[in-house]
């Protein structure tokens, strides 16, 4: 069996492997800087801490220790396996120590996460010999425990779902948490951005209600990856000023981090070998060696299908899955098979991206690029998180975000670029969050609740019968529980359940309504657990799909067209605009591609209801004459302005720190509303969460970045992973593109002088 050394020894001089390989980027070991504790450190916590191997903090924990005794609320940025749990754990335990009615909330993203720090916080805590009550509360705690937690928890673990579904709208049995909380810790925060993040603040504007009525005001201790505005994101969902820490004090070894290109195998189209069986053919490597690895994918179906293909090729090794969906049971043994050993091999989405303590891992292997630079550093620091030589292995796919960033190493490697983004006043969010705020306590008259029109909402409510107005306060008067109709995960309320008919009809999932006619359409494949169920059925009326178990060699992809039409400009810059948009969905036709070749092997039409939608957009508009200006013609400026759409497509999410489907680019070569040729950028989620605005502000950041995107290109007309394919966008595509982004750069320099 070979060491992981050797491994990346026998890689550095396999031609096959070196020549697909664009950038090796070794991080060379760093020492710790450490400091003192304070002297304001309880004796009993320090000889504690002592037992457990820490005799001195890192400077960024003694930093966060001091500016939390100060008052102060505290953003913490450092990366992966540097201590960021001791940031937290010990302002909170001196305070607990020093005053014993003080109470805590930990915030978590996943229940997996809050189950794997409440047994880290539990071993300091038995060490130091007093009653300090931790419990995780979440969806699988007992009944009987659950009253124990009300009662007695010092420190309450849990998730921002359970606290909005499960705490909040129950505070009167929490009221010696709420009189006595003096902190609430948010770990993960770059995680709480677009839909999620505008959700969370809402949540944390209700616990801010809540704990102004016992009379607390706790202290935010907040945690996050390296992101470009980490300070202004704690801010926006905590509602809070934010000291922010982001000296790493902490060591590391030696890390190798390898930018893997598969081979092209259509040069026309820009086509790639598979990421997915790339990804697995590498990764067999290390594990057919007994090096423990973690293999990520994106998506649910890539996950059970690099398991499929891994355990069918590394027999003798242990390989499994780990991905939302699964039980909590089945996911606790998983961790606690790769904490022993028993398991080489996990294939995970980035439900393991966190800082679940798996144990020593030596090598992360990342099918395709995350998405945002905060998710990939995530994904690599789960391999030599205790130092010690290890290596991540991001294996690009063929998609354009794929391209540009395997392609563009300084992208990832230099200055953050990635803003996480939030938008609290969201109108179907905040809308949402309103009514679970007046279940829990009646709205005086005149009270804020992040917005101005807080009043005028609360009068909208009214007529429709969920508030009354009684003397000077709104109370709640519907019979239906709010927190349980809103999502966290979704700006829309309203999601679809699967049912299996062959197990009857036994709930096996669910999909947001939006995604409902791309994911659960009449014979779609939807794969759950490794297995494969055929839709029989979709009740949208009903809000349900009706599934059967099923074995077919391939799987289904949908497609959807979209029309666009201005509502409201909210601000304009010259060619530059955004503001609110109308969007009709419809799902049209579906392909099922095959699992191993990954070719099209059959379609279907579909006849699926229009989705209308209201979000914001961003949109830029061209003269009426920019095609015989620029040299094209007006013949080709309807291609070229697709071309364009598809580039600012690609690095828009690179920059807006969005999943790729959380917008959509189209042109339109004579706009119904500005009728002028014009590019839109539109958000996918209800109301919008802030990305248009965003857009319209580094708008010049983005089409610099799509300009060179074009350059580096090695295509000659155009392909997937720029502007396009040829046959789309014309011979002279790439050119054009580049003309017109030249033009519009130009535009805006101007207009900034």
């Amino acid at each position: 069996m070979l060491t992981v050394s050797q491994v990346l020894d026998q890689l550095r001089t396999d031609d096959s492997f070196m020549r697909n390989v664009t950038e090796w980027h070794v991080e060379p070991p760093k020492p710790a800087v450490y400091a003192d504790f304070p002297d304001s450190v309880p004796a009993l916590l320090r000889e504690s801490l002592n037992k457990r191997g820490v005799h001195k903090l890192y400077c960024h924990q003694a930093e966060v220790f001091s500016a939390v005794q100060r008052g102060e609320n505290v953003t913490v940025v450092t990366p992966t396996a540097s201590g960021k749990t001791l940031c937290y754990n010990l302002p909170i335990l001196a305070r607990t120590i020093a005053e014993p009615e003080a109470r805590a909330l930990y915030l978590f993203p996943t229940k997996a996460l809050s189950q794997d720090q409440m047994l880290e916080l539990h071993g300091v805590i038995e060490d130091l010999k007093l009653e300090i009550n931790t419990f995780t509360f979440d969806g699988d705690t007992p009944a009987e425990i659950r009253r124990k937690v009300r009662k007695a928890g010092h420190i309450v673990v849990t998730n921002p779902d359970m606290l909005h579904t499960g705490i909040l709208p129950h505070h009167t049995k929490w009221i010696k948490l709420f009189e006595n909380l003096k902190f609430v810790v948010i770990d993960e925060i770059h995680t709480y951005r677009g839909v999620f993040g505008s959700h969370l603040a809402n949540v944390i504007r209700r616990l801010d209600r809540i704990c102004r009525f016992y009379g607390s005001t706790p202290q935010f201790i907040c945690c996050s990856a390296t992101i470009r505005n980490p300070k202004e994101l704690a801010e926006n969902v905590t509602g809070r000023p934010m000291t922010l820490v982001d000296k790493n004090g902490a060591p590391s070894g030696e890390k190798h981090f390898v930018f893997y290109n598969p081979p092209v195998i259509n040069s026309q189209l820009g086509i790639r070998k598979s990421s997915l069986k790339e990804a697995g053919r590498i990764a067999q490597r290390f594990i057919t060696n007994k090096v423990q690895t973690i293999v990520f994918a994106p998506y649910r179906l890539m996950v059970e299908l690099l398991l499929i293909y891994l355990k069918r090729d590394c027999q003798g090794a242990r390989v499994e899955g780990y991905r939302g969906g699964y039980l909590p049971n089945e996911r606790r043994a998983i961790e606690r098979g790769l904490k022993s050993g028993e398991i080489t091999a996990v294939v995970a989405t980035n439900a393991l991206e966190l800082g679940i303590d798996i144990g020593t891992l030596d090598v992360s292997i990342i099918t395709g690029y995350p998405g945002t630079v905060a998710s990939t550093r995530q994904q690599a620091g789960r391999a030599g998180r205790k130092g010690g030589v290890s290596v991540s292995i991001m294996v690009a796919s063929s998609s354009a975000i794929n391209q540009y960033v395997v392609n563009n190493p300084d992208y990832f490697f230099g200055s953050p670029s990635e803003m996480g983004i939030v938008d609290p006043n969201n109108f179907v969010i905040l809308t949402s969050h309103l009514k679970c705020a007046a279940f829990e306590l009646p709205f005086q008259k005149n009270e804020k609740f992040g917005v101005e029109t807080t009043e005028e909402i609360l009068e909208y409510l009214q007529t429709k019968g969920i508030l009354r107005l009684s003397g000077d306060r709104w109370h709640w008067s519907s019979e239906i529980y709010p927190a349980t109709e809103v999502s966290l995960r979704s700006a829309s309320p309203e999601n679809f359940v699967i049912l299996n008919t062959s197990d009857n009809n036994r709930v096996i999932g669910e999909v947001d309504y939006f995604a409902a006619p791309m994911l659960i359409h009449p014979e779609a494949i939807y794969i759950h657990l490794g297995n494969q169920f055929q839709v029989m059925e979709l009740d949208w009326q009903g809000k349900k799909a009706y599934v059967k178990e099923d074995k077919v060699d391939y799987y289904t992809d949908a497609e959807t067209k979209a029309d666009l039409r201005v509502l409201e400009i909210i601000q304009v810059e010259g060619a530059l605009s955004w503001g609110e948009v109308s969007i009709t969905n419809v799902t049209v036709l579906f392909k099922k591609i095959k699992f191993d070749t990954h070719e099209n092997v059959g379609s279907g039409k579909l006849a699926l209801p229009e989705i209308e939608m209201h979000t914001t957009s961003f949109w830029y508009e061209f003269e009426p004459e920019v095609g015989e200006q620029l040299g094209f013609g007006h013949e080709n400026l309807g291609a070229s302005l697709r071309g364009l759409a598809n580039v600012l497509g690609i690095v828009t999410p690179l920059w807006l720190m969005c999943d790729p489907r959380d917008i959509r680019s189209i042109s339109q070569v004579k706009s119904s509303f500005t009728e002028k040729p014009t590019i839109y950028i539109y958000e996918s989620a209800p109301g919008g969460v802030g990305y248009a605005q965003k857009l319209f502000r580094i708008a010049p950041e983005i089409f610099a970045a799509a300009g060179r995107l074009i350059k580096e290109c090695p295509c000659e007309s155009g392909c997937p992973s720029c502007v396009g394919p040829e046959i789309e966008v014309g011979a002279d595509g790439k050119k054009n593109v580049q003309k017109m982004l030249e033009r519009a750069l130009a535009g805006m320099a101007a207009k900034a002088v």
